[in-house]
Formats: C-alpha cells, structure tokens, sequence
C-alpha cells in the first residue's frame, strides 16, 4: 500500500475530529471515570466516532484498534497484519485540566511498526505527520506547513520529560545522560518535539498503551528518529498484552541494551 496516497485523507479526518474535540474542550463539559479510574469525556468519544467511521470510507478492509474500542479478543487480533491504531485523545487529563497539550492520533501498522501517523493539538493548532522512509512535516498554526528532521546531538541534552513527576528510575537515568536541560510536553507531543529538533530525547520509564504512542512514533520515526526498549529493541505494536514496555525515543543516536 502506498501510504502517502491515503495520507492526506486521514489529515482531513483527524482535522474533522479535532474540531469536533476543540468545539466540546471550549464548551462546559463533564468528565467521567472508566474502571481504571482514568477520565474519559464527550469528546473522547466524539473523537472514536469520526475517526472509525471515516477510517471505515478510507479502507474498509483494514481492521481498527482504538482505546474507546479496545476490546478486541486477541484471538481475533493476532492475525491482523495490517491495522488502524488510533487514540482519539491522547492526553485526557490535559484536556480536562484545559493546559491545551492533548492531541487526536492516528497511526497505521503493518507488520509490528508504526509506518504512517497523524497527530494534532487542537488547541495549540499544531499539526504532525509523517510517512516512515518518506520524511515528516508540521502544520503550524497559521496554517503553513514545513518539513521537519532530527536535530543533531549536542553537549547539552534536551530530555523531554516533567519537572514535577519524575520517578527514581527515569531521574537516574537521565542523570548518566550529564550536562541537560528538561523540555515540557504534554501527551503525544513529547515525540514530535523530538521529530522537529526541538528536544533530544525522551525516557519513557512508566506504563503507556499501544494506541498512545503509536502515530507519534510514526512521525518520529519518519523524521529520522527511533523508539526502543530498553534493551535497545524496536518498539512494536499489535502484542497480545496492549502495553508497552519502558522505552526510550530519541532523535536515532542514543544506543540502549
């Protein structure tokens, strides 16, 4: 399948939900708790709704996995090849304390890797996308679109990662990277930070889902960029158990294991 072909119909999909997403973030509206006690909102699910569906139009033949989706047996899983990975708000608990850092995903995976993803802040009007082997962009918010590309090392490392909730495993390891400086992001965006030079790396050292880092692996990935584990192994997607192990993104020259 060539990817960029259906690309810039999944853009117009993901900017039809963000809309939706901005109208309800902008509007005064509840929040409620799923089992995990992790909020959930009418947009999370406005969101889910024009997504599959439009995804639905753009190849009916490719199966979806979205986190207001997400109970698919893996019996039923395990063969797909080919899959839709869509979170349709990555970032909940930014949007509901309205800091704007949350984002709508959508990535496509074949064979394990991400190889296409969409992200949008809706309310940062910042748009991300790439096409794995065929370069990323960014959409700012006048509207122009620019091509973006890994910033090369420097002395001074740019973690993205939060001030006030870091945890010994991940303040330890920032702490062998030396002489650094902490970048703030919300959501998603802490890869494309990465993905337009702007930070260096980011430690994942806590629980993620598959659908929460998949598009913006993509675009990372896409702008000459690398996610690993920490044993210095791809990350990969479409695993019996959704979650991810502990990870490390960067702009492709940290080398783990």
């Amino acid at each position: 399948m060539h990817y960029s072909s259906i690309l810039p119909d999944v853009i117009k999909l993901a900017d039809e939900a963000s809309e939706k997403v901005l109208h309800i973030y902008q509007s005064d509206f509840k929040v409620s708790y799923k089992a995990d006690d992790s909020p959930i909102t009418a947009a999370d699910t406005a969101a889910h709704d024009i997504i599959t569906h439009g995804l639905r139009n753009i190849s009916r033949d490719i199966p979806i996995l979205s986190e207001e989706g997400k109970d698919i047996p893996w019996e039923e899983r395990k063969h797909w090849r080919r899959f839709w990975l869509v979170d349709p708000i990555d970032g909940t608990k930014e949007f509901t304390q309205r800091n704007g850092e949350f984002t709508v995903n959508i990535a496509m995976i074949e064979d394990g890797e991400p190889v296409m993803g969409v992200v949008i802040a809706p309310a940062l009007k910042e748009a991300y996308w790439g096409v794995v082997g065929e370069g990323a962009h960014r959409r700012d918010r006048t509207g122009r679109v620019h091509r973006i590309r890994v910033a090369e090392p420097t002395a001074v490392k740019r973690v993205v990662a939060s001030k006030n909730h870091l945890n010994e495993e991940t303040r330890a390891f920032i702490d062998k990277l030396g002489e650094h400086e902490l970048v703030q992001a919300g959501s998603s965006l802490k890869f494309c930070r990465i993905a337009e030079g702007h930070a260096d790396i980011y430690p994942r050292l806590g629980p993620t889902c598959e659908w929460d880092t998949g598009a913006a692996q993509a675009v990372l990935m896409a702008a000459g960029g690398k996610v690993e584990t920490l044993e210095g192994r791809p990350l990969r997607y479409g695993k019996e158990d959704l979650l991810n192990p502990h990870f490390i993104a960067s702009g492709g020259w940290f080398r783990g294991g």
